[in-house]
């Protein structure tokens, strides 16, 4: 029997965390084993669920229905008192594990710090043993998240991600208290999402030709085809599966700039007078494309299908329509375009751009949902129901916020976690910003100097990954783990101005949450920096000679 398994390794760190004073036989603290059992009461069956699927599959244990604060039990309760998404957690010598939140999520986040409580075998897929191998020390944990917007942008565009990789990343989330997935299904170079009433978005725009090996400057190129797409019932599975996780889908449709996928699937959508659109496929390349959406009435018919359709697949209350690097040189020369300007009494390209935006916005409101947009849709005026994820650095959100916009801080400057971990030659085909993971842990979504008011308005956060250097899930692991770890912390607990986080105390817990990742099978980025068939030195792009496949 180890020791008894420390309350201060978990990550998110708890709001506060106490031991209890016990006497007796009773000291060794709780184990669970083949008799325990689980009460869940009503509005707690989605942890029931994932605590009988998830940590009773990993560690052998069948966690059968048994009466509320039963000896040697794990009690599920909703408790009004508690914030939405708070909860406490009780380790106690007359039971077992009592975990009670504000709601339905509150019970869930309770559930996932006992994950961790239950040590790194608990994060396996099958018990290589039977049962905890330690005790967990008789405690409470209150815990309660800063923000209700802690999220991970996957673009799955540039690289497609098979359904299964998606729902293994929904789990990473749940893991680390993030709640909202932002899904990046369209791009330049792809179309990932099924829609029945335009068949050849995912028939032609899914599909490029080929794809360029590194990032901007490279000239090394991947001949072989690529692409792929979700249905609509992977849709549903993948918003149904987060669902039980307690996790907001947040569908992102890119309009009008990175478009180019949907151009080569209908030319009509593009700048007809300007280029021949009928040339154009799918974008094999990065960067900002020049080939934008034409301000047709056509193109605005065509985008409220495909948003109808959208609509009834996420029940999430924002949907994401982009709105970033949308070059206005093609609107320049297009006398369609400058017609719809003076038609429409504007006064220049950004004005039709925000006529494009306040359009959806007003379509989305008069359905029940709210327009969400990167900080580009503040040029040129902002729809009044409009939110912002801000990601050219501060400057967007804290303007936003300052005009009673909502706001999701992700500045690229510091929690985009495609930008590499280190300056090191070893680092796999590096791009943007050196970002440690000490530097994504002082990252402060909320500026100083913003008012009482406007920082109301800081509704949360996100870490984003662009994947245009990404080939595959094992990739995208090493880019935003570790970090997302730090990120979730940043996100869920209520830390201390930046210079005066305690970096080295959470190094030592992720010392106990490396295990974790290790037994989920994470390709995380070790401490000592890559391992060697994770390292791309030389040329960029360049595969190290007896590499596997795709590393």
């Amino acid at each position: 029997m180890t020791s008894l398994q420390p309350t201060s390794d978990l990550i998110p760190a708890p709001a506060s965390s106490a031991p209890v004073a016990v006497e007796g036989p009773s000291r060794r603290g709780f184990l669970p084993d083949l008799g325990t059992t689980l009460f869940a009461a009503p509005g707690t069956r989605t942890t029931e669920r994932w605590l009988r699927s998830t940590v009773g599959a990993a560690l052998g244990l069948p966690l059968p229905p048994g009466e509320q604060h039963a000896v040697n039990s794990v009690t599920l309760l909703i408790d009004d008192s508690l914030e939405s998404e708070a909860y406490r957690l009780g380790v106690v010598p007359s039971s077992g594990v009592e975990i009670r939140g504000g709601s339905a999520a509150g019970v869930f986040w309770g559930a996932q710090t006992l994950r961790q409580l239950l040590g790194p075998e608990a994060f396996r897929s099958a018990p290589v043993r039977s049962g905890p191998t330690h005790d967990i020390a008789h405690q409470v944990i209150e815990d309660a998240p800063r923000f209700p917007w802690r999220g991970l942008m996957l673009d799955v565009s540039r690289h497609f991600l098979p359904k299964d990789d998606v729902l293994r990343y929904l789990d990473l989330l749940a893991a680390h208290k993030l709640n909202v997935f932002h899904f990046h299904l369209t791009d330049d170079q792809g179309w990932r999402i099924e829609i029945k009433r335009h068949p050849r978005l995912t028939e032609v725009g899914a599909w490029r030709a080929r794809t360029k090996y590194g990032h901007r400057g490279s000239e090394l190129w991947d001949e072989r085809p690529h692409g792929g797409y979700y249905t609509q019932d992977d849709i549903r599975e993948i918003v149904a599966y987060a669902a039980e996780r307690h996790i907001t889908v947040v569908p992102e449709i890119d309009i009008p700039g990175h478009s180019q996928a949907a151009i080569a699937a209908y030319p009509e959508l593009g700048n007809t007078d300007v280029i021949d659109t009928t040339t154009l496929s799918v974008w094999d390349n990065w960067g900002v494309n020049p080939n934008v959406l034409a301000p047709t009435d056509n193109t605005l018919r065509f985008y409220e299908g495909v948003f109808e359709e959208l609509l009834g697949l996420f029940p999430a209350t924002f949907i994401h329509i982009g709105g970033d690097e949308c070059p206005k040189d093609q609107w320049k020369v297009s006398p369609a375009a400058q017609a719809r300007i003076r038609e429409l009494g504007l006064a220049d390209e950004d004005e039709l751009q925000s006529w494009f935006i306040r359009h959806f916005d007003s379509w989305l409101a008069d359905r029940g949902r709210r327009l969400i947009g990167w900080d580009e849709i503040l040029e040129g005026g902002l729809a009044p129901g409009a939110a912002v994820s801000s990601w050219r650095g501060y400057a967007g959100g804290i303007a936003a916020a300052e005009a009673g916009h909502d706001v999701v801080m992700c500045p690229e400057q510091q929690v985009y976690l495609d930008h590499r971990q280190h300056g090191g030659p070893d680092e796999p085909m590096p791009i943007g910003y050196v970002r440690t993971l000490e530097d994504v842990y002082r990252f402060e979504p909320v500026p100083p100097a913003l008012s009482p008011e406007a920082a109301a308005h800081i509704v949360g956060t996100q870490a984003n990954v662009w994947t245009e250097v990404m080939q595959d899930r094992s990739r995208v692991d090493y880019q935003v783990f570790p970090r997302l770890a730090a990120f979730a912390e940043v996100a869920w607990s209520a830390l201390p101005a930046p210079a005066e986080r305690d970096f080295a105390d959470f190094e030592r817990r992720m010392a106990a949450h490396y295990a974790r990742l290790d037994a989920f099978g994470v390709d995380y980025r070790p401490p000592g920096g890559p391992l060697p068939w994770q390292r791309r030195p030389g040329v960029i792009g360049r595969p190290i000679e007896g590499a596997p496949p795709n590393v």
